[in-house]
């Protein structure tokens, strides 16, 4: 049985961050701690700067959790694993509090903040057969029973996301394996890759990406700096945007870049991801798939991710242009200039990324 948690103490990197606690309207309480005052950062600068005080969390839209904590969580096929394996160990996943299942993730989820009590052990360093665990995948998902939930819940690492995902060692590092859900086409694995390559030929900065056995998807981990991890927050824990409904306009993205890196390189950075998204029709740009990362003492955007084309909210993009679902380029000109790029900049930027997506 897992043992309810009451206090949390979340942890970056081994040193201590602070303590969660839940009120008596289940809402999480937050403080940091008074060593981490004095010589850490703000983890979450929107909502939890760096000072002496609780913070206590809105209910929605993560269930009474902060959105940095939130993104610790899994999401989607994570989720379903948690919930089938609880399932079987007698465990109503429903009665677990928010604490609870961050307890559950302990020292594997994303990024670099970790939990204690661990309430899970879990070992992500398994080698395994991908074609076997992908055939397993799903077996899952079409509500079979799988011998491998628990060998499969150990090794997806607390991730996000909808599709199957596994962690492995390659060459003695990390990567995150994807296999195709219900859903996807059959070569989905090679779309994405050749996205991937797209994206880098275009300027936009991606993690090393790789076609195991010409069809699994594959990307080399960007949160993890040889023994250390690095602090990640998605744009929806930043701005408590609910990720399952349209709740981003593009100029919100760029307005956050700008205000949590104080870098237009950085902001020209997202403004080229948006781009890019809009030409291969990446419709599923909701708000858990831009993130930020904390390194070197300052805030980057991060390496880009899950890019694929897909049909989105509706056929609409999940973030909007200036509150248009399908934008055209008389929208992104307009957008680009009221962040101060210059029309003729942005116009041949727009044909750069349009002629590597028709190639």
């Amino acid at each position: 049985m897992i043992k309810t948690v009451d206090i949390l103490k979340v942890k970056y990197n081994e040193i201590t961050v602070g303590r969660l606690v839940l009120n008596r309207k289940n809402l999480a309480v937050f403080e940091y701690d008074i060593d981490w005052l004095n010589s850490g950062f703000s983890i979450s600068p929107i909502h939890l700067p760096l000072t002496a005080e609780s913070f206590i969390a809105k209910q929605n839209p993560f269930n009474g959790l902060f959105g940095v904590f939130n993104d610790s969580l899994p999401d989607g096929w994570g989720n379903l694993l948690l919930d089938r394996l609880l399932k079987e160990k007698g465990i109503n996943p429903l009665e677990l509090s928010v604490l609870d299942r961050l307890s559950i993730v302990g020292k594997n989820g994303m990024g670099a903040l970790s939990y204690e009590p661990e309430s899970m052990k879990l070992d992500s360093n398994v080698d395994f057969n991908l074609d076997f665990f992908a055939a397993e995948t799903m077996k899952i998902l079409q509500s079979q029973d799988s011998e491998a939930i628990e060998t499969l819940y150990k090794n997806n690492g607390s991730s996000g996301g909808a599709r199957p995902k596994v962690l492995i060692k390659h060459e003695n590092e990390e990567w995150m394996v994807k296999f195709r859900s219900s859903f996807d086409p059959e070569n989905i694995g090679e779309i994405e890759y050749n996205c991937s390559l797209a994206a880098k030929r275009v300027g936009i900065e991606m993690p090393e990406t790789k076609l195991f056995k010409d069809k699994y998807f594959g990307v080399k981990l960007f949160d993890r700096n040889e023994n250390n991890r690095i602090h990640v927050h998605t744009a929806s824990g930043l701005l408590y945007a609910d990720h399952r409904l349209p709740s981003l306009d593009y100029n919100d993205l760029l307005k956050l870049t700008r205000y949590i890196t104080g870098d237009l390189t950085e902001v020209e950075k997202m403004f080229r991801l948006m781009i890019f998204n809009i030409y291969i029709g990446n419709k599923d740009d909701h708000a858990k798939n831009f993130s930020f990362i904390y390194k070197n003492n300052k805030w980057n955007l991060s390496p880009a991710y899950d890019l694929t084309p897909n049909f989105g909210f509706n056929g609409n993009h999940s973030t909007t242009i200036l509150g248009k679902g399908n934008p055209d380029d008389k929208d992104i000109v307009e957008l680009g200039k009221r962040h101060g790029f210059e029309k003729k900049n942005i116009s041949s930027l727009i044909e750069d990324i349009r002629s590597v997506v028709r190639t």
